[in-house]
């Protein structure tokens, strides 16, 4: 498959938000990095702003939960049309239970690996999910430096989905520009997020087709 671009509105102006969306036609995807300040340490935005960007858009959106309580967005978030729901594992106690409530919320469904969380912690639920979402930075800020290793684990996962014959995603979320996009496209990433990348651009088209390696 080609490799889809999500733009991460967590750059994005939003005293112009509709301008701002309607920029991002080119991109396959709107994600939506949902922060509680607790998880990680900081704050980005909620429900309202969510009905928002759906209003706008009739693009698929990608929610990465970066909460404690990932369960409690499940009904309210599939209400609003979210398409994606990647949460971190480290929150919940029962992962493939949340998994099967997300999915039965008419979601697809997806488990988020911080840079020092391991492959192998999936080993059990990888046949469940509907794709996975590797940190190439700590989640909480946009703009950082990407982290090399991540690189190994896109390797890792494309490995164990051949191996084992399983369809699941590989989306990638961090410090993904013009550098190191061409390494994770080459590692078997399906999805890469971008955030300031894109929204720190003047064409916006013109990076999300360069984050595509067209």
């Amino acid at each position: 498959m080609n490799t889809l671009i999500a733009a991460s509105v967590l750059s994005a102006d939003f005293s112009r938000l509709a301008d701002e969306i309607n920029r991002l036609k080119s991109a396959d995807i709107i994600h939506l990095d949902l922060m509680d300040g607790h998880f990680v340490p900081n704050l980005s935005f909620g429900y309202p702003l969510v009905s928002c960007i759906r209003g706008l858009t009739d693009q698929p959106l990608d929610a990465h939960l970066m909460v404690t309580n990932p369960q409690n967005y499940i009904d309210g978030l599939s209400r609003l049309g979210v398409s994606w729901f990647s949460f971190h594992q480290e929150t919940v106690y029962h992962s493939h239970r949340l998994i099967q409530q997300i999915k039965d919320h008419g979601m697809k469904a997806g488990i988020a690996l911080n840079p020092a969380t391991p492959v192998n912690t999936l080993d059990s639920i990888l046949e469940d999910l509907d794709y996975v979402l590797a940190m190439s930075v700590n989640p909480g800020y946009s703009a950082q430096s990407f982290i090399p290793s991540a690189i190994a684990k896109i390797k890792e996962l494309d490995r164990i989905r051949k191996s084992r014959n399983m369809d699941f995603l590989i989306e990638v979320d961090g410090g993904v520009n013009a550098q190191t996009s061409p390494a994770l496209r080459e590692a078997k990433a399906d999805i890469l997020v971008s955030a300031s990348y894109i929204f720190g651009s003047k064409d916006y088209d013109k990076s999300i087709t360069t984050l595509k390696g067209q």
